[in-house]
């Protein structure tokens, strides 16, 4: 029995995660730092019921684990900022 534990954590939002949101279609969340990029792919596909085609992760140096996924172009990675609030 796998327990439920809480893979996103929050959207980042820099002035970086912004321009990528509007120019590269990709949307940057800090995650939990045991998430794996196939847990984080599923978690996002299911909870915005978007197509992920790649998921990329980064551990920063406030300790932080920051994953960058890029949506499919059938979807917008603007729609998920506005229901987060991002833009």
């Amino acid at each position: 029995m796998e327990k439920h534990r809480e893979i996103i954590m929050f959207p980042l939002i820099t002035e970086k995660a912004v321009d990528a949101i509007e120019k590269e279609n990709k949307i940057a969340f800090v995650v939990a730092r045991s998430a794996t990029k196939k847990e984080i792919r599923e978690e996002v596909e299911k909870k915005f019921k978007v197509k992920v085609d790649k998921v990329n992760t980064v551990n920063d140096l406030k300790g932080r684990k920051r994953a960058i996924v890029r949506i499919n172009k059938k979807f917008k990675a603007n729609d998920i900022a506005m229901k987060l609030g991002v833009i």
